[in-house]
């Protein structure tokens, strides 16, 4: 199968290979039946303007059409993105997905008066209907909205603000078209002399050859794209910041940053606690790389020397098929129900689309609504050690949505982004240990000890930095500074050399990475990759030292959706992310692996 991964159509892949959407829409037909019906029923928002406040019972009425029809909205909306992700380049599934976004525009403008009204409802008003028992259901839910009092405009302006949302993902839209369809990222040759067409799907695997010729080639082809379009992409970016900001500022809020972390309660302080965190503890991560380029015997070390296993003779080749075996065996401290059910949807329900093919979207993500199953998108590679572990970490999202979703009424099922990455860490926490427990030979244990080094290098390290860029860049931007093309990879570059210290050398097309990561287009997302993962190893440590308590304590915090604010759901499962401490614990993990790295690798250095 790895051999045709990529080249085949949408076509071509085997039905088993493809994720089961029928169980949302068994035709086109149907959804477009649906999303005709549900154009009718936006009307309907109207009768309830000016009423809100005249009783509990009337905004009761409306928070619960509001919130079936949001219901409806998101099962059009599941299908309709994952059946354009198939294939950016199938027209039909383009169209639809830009119907459904039409209607969520629509929709939020019909229901932009909501919060509004409910803010201009008096205190003392307010607070007798919150004790009334109509609105108890409600209660959590009207308490995050009545934060936003003073950052809610008036009836017209939010609307207006509303109205501008579908104008304003744009250069998302843009960035997505540009790097996933249009962008032509050319040809490699592999170590046999075979031409192979390089690929968001394949890059990784071929940074990870022991071939060095291999590695260079692909690394700076890569970026040769990248740098024929660089004006585009730094456009783009200045242009999402730009929105942002006009957002932030519309809103009240002192910054951006300030605006996305009021969303889900988190105080700033975390923030700049985990960069500080990261800040001080940087030198372990410079004696891996002084670790790595004496144990590949390199001069200089590149960024493309930085992925290559570090045992030579050692070929990764797992099946889908063993992957789902090994992440079942893994998991079962989690218990026998969820492992169960984690198998039974990566098998026989069919959860996962596994394999590249031409136009389908490039990384890998968990989605789904509270209608369906979850879904995980894949590029799976049988050669790269990488897939397995994203796919138990994409199974750790969907079963987090699939117990959040079983356990929690629609309006606190979701669980807020700031905890989404901990269940999917857990899992891959699990998986290492799982790897390690074997009986496996001195170079295996190498091989695996480094994974797990790269994996807190790429999702601690590496996302506090893009954070750091990130806080950066909207700073600069709040301050009048102009977004070019060189004051971004000014920024970005000053924080490589930060981030990767005196043992790597940096090629001068590397700051163009910055422009490649599609998670800067949903603006301080990244830093929760990093708390996450400080959180799921605080609480993978809490379950296997722990007995049935502790096992339930996390299983209640998957089942808990957006019951509460993210700090308070964590901290009921037993872990204070207000403190440093997580983040600090987690870096000491890093600094002893590197050790352990060390001296599991004395012999090759005396080599």
């Amino acid at each position: 199968m790895d051999a045709k991964i990529g080249t085949l159509t949408r076509d071509e892949v085997s039905v088993e290979s493809q994720w089961d959407l029928t169980g949302l829409y068994s035709s086109d037909v149907d959804w477009n039946a649906e999303l005709t019906a549900l154009e009718a029923e936006i009307k309907k928002y109207a009768s309830f303007v000016g009423t809100l406040g005249e009783s509990a019972l009337k905004l009761k009425a409306c928070l619960e059409f509001d919130m079936n029809f949001s219901r409806q909205l998101e099962k059009l909306h599941t299908f309709a993105h994952l059946k354009n992700d198939e294939d950016k380049t199938n027209s039909l599934y383009q169209g639809n997905y830009e119907k459904v976004m039409m209607l969520v525009n629509e929709a939020s403008k019909a229901a932009s008066f909501i919060r509004s009204e409910i803010m201009s409802i008096p205190e003392d008003r307010m607070g007798r209907f919150l004790t009334e028992k109509e609105l108890e259901f409600y209660w959590f839910h009207l308490e995050q909205i009545l934060r936003y009092r003073e950052h809610t405009l008036s009836e017209k302006e939010e609307a207006l603000l509303a109205a501008s949302g579908e104008m304003g993902r744009t250069m998302r839209d843009a960035f997505d078209m540009l790097d996933n369809a249009d962008l032509q990222l050319g040809t490699v040759e592999d170590e046999n002399g075979q031409t192979i067409s390089l690929t968001h799907g394949n890059l990784q695997s071929l940074l990870q050859n022991y071939d060095r010729r291999v590695r260079q080639d692909a690394f700076h082809t890569y970026y040769k794209a990248y740098e024929s379009h660089q004006y585009t992409y730094s456009t783009l970016l200045a242009g999402s910041i730009k929105k942002d900001l006009f957002y932030s500022r519309a809103k009240n809020f002192p910054s951006y940053r300030a605006k996305s972390l009021f969303s889900e309660n988190i105080a700033m302080e975390v923030y700049d606690n985990l960069i500080e965190s990261v800040h001080q503890n940087l030198e372990p991560l410079y004696k891996y790389f002084d670790l790595r380029k004496r144990l590949l015997k390199l001069d200089e070390l590149h960024i493309y020397d930085c992925g290559v296993p570090l045992v030579e003779g050692i070929k990764w080749h797992m099946s889908f098929e063993r992957a789902v075996e090994e992440i079942r065996t893994a998991l079962n401290p989690l218990g026998e129900e969820y492992v169960e059910q984690v198998t039974r949807g990566l098998t026989v329900d069919r959860w996962t689309d596994r394999y590249e093919n031409k136009g389908k979207r490039s990384g890998a993500y968990s989605s789904g609504c509270y209608d369906s199953n979850p879904f995980i998108l894949m590029n799976y590679r049988e050669d790269n050690i990488n897939s397995v572990y994203t796919l138990a970490h994409e199974a750790g999202h969907s079963m987090h949505s699939l117990y959040s979703r079983k356990n929690q009424p629609y309006l606190y099922s979701d669980y807020t982004i700031f905890v989404a990455e901990v269940a999917s860490t857990f899992n891959e926490a699990l998986l290492t240990r799982h790897f390690l427990g074997q009986d496996i030979d001195p170079d295996m244990r190498i091989y695996l000890v480094c994974r797990e080094i790269d994996n807190f290098r790429g999702t601690l390290y590496r996302q506090t930095m893009f954070a750091e860029f990130e806080h950066q860049v909207y700073k600069a931007a709040e301050g009048s500074e102009p977004l070019t093309l060189e004051s971004f990879k000014k920024i970005y570059s000053n924080l490589l050399e930060r981030y990767f210290g005196p043992e790597v050398v940096l090629d001068d097309c590397l700051p163009l990475e910055c422009f490649r990561i599609p998670h800067f287009y949903f603006s301080f997302y990244v830093y929760k990759y990093a708390t996450g993962i400080s959180a799921a190893y605080a609480l993978s440590d809490r379950v296997l030292s722990g007995g049935e308590a502790e096992l339930n304590d996390y299983l209640g915090f998957l089942k808990s959706g957006g019951s509460k604010y993210p700090i308070d759901l964590l901290k009921s499962a037993g872990v204070d992310m207000f403190s440093p401490e997580p983040v600090r614990t987690a870096l000491e993990k890093f600094s002893t692996l590197v050790d352990e790295l060390e001296h599991l690798t004395s012999d090759h250095l005396k080599k």
